[in-house]
């Protein structure tokens, strides 16, 4: 059913050698064989090319190109400069497929001709290869939490299982979220498969989302041009509490100010949106700011953007803290720390499970 359409694979990786030469194994084991794994390597300086030419370098749909460091937007970008397939799928280097995850998304783009991406839920593995949650998705993306999926997509339907070799019964839903979407993401970017016009009807990766932030911009303006599907089944295995994970503590300002910033671009560009929906998303991504720089102790900032969620979804929580970012210094200092040490102790918490941030 699937045989003689391409999936150009594009794999980012920097200093990840031994983790890629996973990745890159599951995404050439799939059961749909027509692949193209595209490595960019993004200024690596671990032996990454020579690793990967020693384990694969007899296998020709493996194609390695080099680059001068510049980050995840920029090296996906590379990567969907040189693929030729019908199909663009994102693989993490510290990331993994099960094997029927392709020949599964592409009998849902089947069954949706419309849409122009499917995503699906992941598992969670520590950084020994235990797994933690069998799906991770709604946990690590808590904009889950806002909504409900049936009201969200105009329908779904049902793959049964065994649709792709081993393959459990899968609920796929479908429609056009970019209105839920604009309140929060809900796609992780090694689950994603996209048709090669969706994906260059997008127009790639903004590489002035410096540090993280630049997935869930692409995803937004990619459930904007169009209806999208999501396959309620977990396809990828994703490895959380590495050291080099942008999830970080120390990456949570630059996370909410991309965010904020790929947020103030989807309002205006979308003139249907109403004033109501307007103000929501923009005051729950002002309230993550805000909330993020109180943690850091930039209270003058932090007032700005608190200032700013007042008229948003999260505002009685917004006050509370502009009230706290408003206080004396000597009074402010030590609540402060103890909101932040609360809130770090609940990452590490989280991230024990699996969780993250969406």
């Amino acid at each position: 059913m699937t045989g003689g359409r391409i999936v150009s694979v594009v794999i980012p990786t920097y200093n990840r050698a031994a983790r890629l030469l996973r990745a890159v194994g599951s995404a050439l084991q799939q059961t749909h064989h027509d692949v193209e794994v595209v490595v960019v390597d993004d200024g690596s300086t671990d032996g990454t090319a020579a690793r990967l030419s020693e384990r694969f370098g007899d296998d020709d749909r493996v194609r390695y190109v080099a680059r001068a460091n510049g980050g995840p937007a920029a090296a996906r970008n590379t990567g969907l400069s040189v693929a030729s397939g019908d199909f663009v799928a994102f693989l993490d280097s510290d990331d993994e497929w099960q094997p029927w995850k392709l020949e599964l998304q592409l009998a849902c783009l089947d069954r949706l001709p419309a849409a122009g991406m499917v995503w699906t839920d992941m598992s969670a593995i520590d950084p020994d290869g235990r797994l933690i949650a069998e799906r991770h998705l709604r946990t690590m993306y808590r904009h889950y939490s806002d909504i409900r999926l049936p009201a969200i997509f105009v329908g779904s339907i049902t793959l049964p299982p065994g649709i792709a070799p081993g393959s459990p019964a899968a609920r796929v839903w479908h429609g056009n979220v970019f209105r839920a979407m604009i309140g929060g993401n809900l796609v992780h970017t090694s689950t994603v498969l996209l048709r090669a016009d969706r994906a260059a009807a997008v127009g790639g990766f903004d590489e002035t989302l410096a540090v993280t932030g630049e997935d869930f911009d692409f995803h937004l303006r990619t459930c904007r041009a169009g209806p999208v599907a999501f396959a309620d089944v977990p396809t990828a295995v994703y490895r959380v509490g590495a050291p080099d994970q942008l999830t970080l503590d120390e990456h949570m300002v630059p996370m909410a100010t991309n965010y904020l910033r790929t947020v103030e671009k989807a309002v205006a560009a979308e003139p249907t949106l109403s004033v109501k929906e307007r103000s929501a998303a923009l005051g729950a991504a002002h309230a993550w700011l805000g909330e993020e720089l109180l943690a850091t102790g930039d209270r003058s900032a932090a007032k700005l953007h608190l200032r700013s969620a007042l008229h948003g979804p999260r505002a009685l929580r917004s006050g509370a803290l502009l009230v706290v970012a408003s206080l004396p210094s000597a009074v402010a200092g030590p609540v402060r720390r103890a909101l932040a040490s609360g809130r770090r102790l609940a990452r590490r918490l989280s991230r024990a499970r699996g969780g993250g941030r969406g």
